[in-house]
């Protein structure tokens, strides 16, 4: 039987991988929520233009504050 982790996954919103609290390298508050990273380079990719890679509608990976 697959064991079940409580570990939340997110997703990294400029390159798509997957992340969870623990393995995501960087976090960055926009607008009240904040969104995981993979890597310091996604992270300020979408610091740079947040809208770029946010749809206007509810997201998976994108959790209130």
């Amino acid at each position: 039987m697959k064991r079940q982790s409580d570990e939340r996954s997110f997703k990294d919103p400029v390159c798509g991988m997957e992340v969870s609290h623990k393995t995501a390298v960087d976090q960055f508050l926009y607008q009240g929520k904040t969104y995981y990273f993979c890597a310091g380079s996604c992270r300020e990719a979408f610091e740079a233009e947040p809208e770029k890679y946010l749809r206007h509608h509810r997201q998976h990976g994108m959790k209130p504050g």
